[in-house]
């Protein structure tokens, strides 16, 4: 079944607006572990606007389900505080520096060299790898000789052709990208604008993808609803589709 890994930065944004500690984002990401989320991502960036680098060091210690740093590895820092950390996965970001958010997935054909090399850095420390990539078949199967253990489909495409009413055009690629994947041996994680609405669409349509990394949209939903109730709800997504 699916894991649904709940993003935290929205949570730190809003700490950082009033220069406090309030919201807490440990406490937070212990809630949402006991509300029922399966792992808590975040995503550090050099200017901190949200998750600080401190933060990282402070969820891990009190992170019970799996921990996912997603970020840059062509920032020292960033390399740095994962070795340091040793989460249960690092997902690799092709961010630019002052980058709003992830829009892009790797090139995996032009980054190949590298990839491999960075890859086997963290997978010696012992740390799972995902790698962001593209819903494109040539990416995919580039991504699978850098010794990549997953890779993360970039759903932007997904749900912006989804809330078109597209959704059959939206899936097909993903379908694709997904199947080969998993032929090629790694494991599949999902993630960027997905939502309740969506969600349940993409998971019947790839019953396999190992995770949903989803933090945008589930802070927004739990602003009405509460975020205990909205993490069932996007668990109930998962599940109801799945079976």
């Amino acid at each position: 079944m699916t894991r649904l890994s709940v993003n935290i930065n929205k949570i730190a944004t809003l700490r950082n607006s009033r220069g406090a500690d309030y919201p807490n984002v440990l406490q937070v990401a212990k809630d949402a572990e006991r509300f029922g989320a399966e792992g808590i991502t975040v995503h550090p960036r050099p200017d901190e606007r949200h998750i600080r680098y401190q933060d990282v060091y402070d969820l891990r210690a009190i992170v019970t389900t799996e921990f996912n740093i997603e970020g840059n590895p062509k920032e020292s820092k960033f390399v740095e505080l994962v070795l340091k950390n040793k989460p249960h996965q690092v997902t690799l970001v092709p961010d630019t520096l002052g980058q709003l958010t992830s829009d892009h997935g790797w090139d995996t054909l032009q980054e190949q060299n590298y990839l491999k090399d960075i890859i086997a850095v963290f997978k010696k420390a012992g740390i799972r790898v995902s790698i962001f990539v593209d819903p494109v078949e040539k990416m995919v199967e580039a991504a699978a000789s850098t010794g990549t253990d997953r890779i993360e489909l970039y759903t932007e495409m997904y749900a912006k052709e989804f809330a078109a009413g597209q959704k059959e055009k939206a899936i097909l690629p993903y379908i694709n990208a997904a199947g080969l994947a998993k032929k090629l041996g790694m494991g599949i994680n999902a993630g960027h604008d997905l939502n309740s609405l969506n969600l349940p669409f993409l998971i019947q349509s790839i019953p396999y993808i190992d995770e949903v990394s989803i933090g945008h949209a589930l802070i927004c939903d739990a602003l009405y609803l509460g975020l205990e109730n909205t993490i069932q709800l996007y668990k109930r997504a998962l599940k109801i589709t799945t079976h």
